[in-house]
């Protein structure tokens, strides 16, 4: 049997944007529950660059994706929202003031309003072609970082060579007993100032590179993993004895369900009204990446506007009896719901 959620608003995607719209429904006194593909909130903040710098963040001239997500969920948390996190929602289906959502763990959520913040769409992560992959997934092998004190005094084995491999090694060195970084190239596509970090890491002995290698075997058992193969080019084997595996091999991105949901699409976005966020289909909004209309700016402040307007074209479309009286933060202070 199902599990079954009733709130005001879902929110679709935990990224930036959608962690703002809870804030700013909260603020209007609507209560929301957040879903999203990935096993931790915070989008692509949280999963490609947590420890890069962010300059365009108003009243923050640098912050880091991971510490600009930490400040959204904390803005958030008053409001007590509900996340459903490392789960897709497959269908929707009834009309403004109940819809009914279904998810990849057959929950059923329903809801008043549907606000989409869903970024370049549902993200997973590129899996190695490791046979036992999966016995080890969630227990030895992640492809994000949510706990950094998980890993301290263990031996690493991260694989990649972009920002988000270069960036967490330098991350958990600090802590970590060991990190072996496993790169097919002896070059890596990171940030200068990233890069020189990892050369004093690697000349103090707290990272060790392999390269050019691959992943190739994975050994251990009950899901706590061992040893990690890893092979070149001349059919040379190494064995790496490790605690986890960390593979950041990126993300892709897709629609995947909501191709099917009747929305108004154009070029993998979401047409909505520039003023209330609304899309075609009464009662649904979309903000951020995902929604277009004319001119629009693909920037991460964008999309906090979007969400402000479409939580407040929300409340006015659930309560078209009672009108809204806007007031700022500054008199208002933060609601309790």
């Amino acid at each position: 049997m199902s599990e079954l959620f009733q709130t005001d608003v879902i929110i679709i995607g935990a990224g930036p944007v959608g962690l703002f719209a809870v804030f700013q429904c909260g603020m209007l006194g609507l209560k929301c529950h957040v879903v999203d593909s990935l096993d931790q909130i915070g989008g692509q903040c949280s999963a490609l660059y947590p420890e890069k710098p962010i300059f365009d963040i108003p009243a923050h001239p640098n912050i880091s994706g991971a510490g600009l997500v930490e400040q959204l969920e904390k803005q958030a948390h008053p409001f007590s929202p509900h996340y459903h996190l490392g789960e897709q929602v497959i269908s929707i289906t009834g009309k403004t003031g109940h819809f009914v959502l279904t998810t990849s763990k057959e929950k059923k959520l329903t809801a008043k309003s549907i606000i989409i913040a869903a970024g370049a769409g549902a993200f997973g992560p590129h899996r190695p072609p490791l046979k036992n992959l999966q016995d080890f997934e969630g227990t030895s092998v992640f492809y994000a970082v949510r706990y950094r004190d998980l890993f301290r005094d263990k031996k690493i084995v991260i694989a990649g060579g972009g920002d988000s491999a270069i960036d967490w090694a330098n991350s958990l060195a600090e802590l970590a007993q060991k990190i072996y970084i496993v790169h097919r190239r002896d070059k890596f596509r990171a940030a200068p100032a990233s890069l020189e970090k990892l050369n004093i890491f690697v000349n103090s002995g707290q990272i060790e590179l392999v390269t050019p290698y691959q992943l190739s075997a994975l050994h251990g058992k009950d899901g706590i993993l061992e040893q990690v193969d890893v092979i070149n080019l001349e059919g040379q084997t190494r064995h790496l004895e490790t605690d986890f595996l960390l593979p950041f091999f990126g993300l892709s991105a897709e629609l995947g369900p909501m191709t099917k949901w009747e929305l108004n699409l154009t070029h993998s976005q979401i047409a909505v009204h520039h003023g209330t966020a609304e899309t075609n289909i009464k009662g649904i909004y979309a903000i951020g990446d995902i929604a277009t209309y004319p001119n629009k700016l693909r920037l991460i402040l964008t999309g906090f506007a979007d969400a402000a307007q479409a939580a407040h074209a929300t409340y006015v479309q659930l309560n078209p009896d009672k009108p809204l009286h806007f007031e700022y933060s500054t008199t208002k202070g933060i609601q309790k719901i």
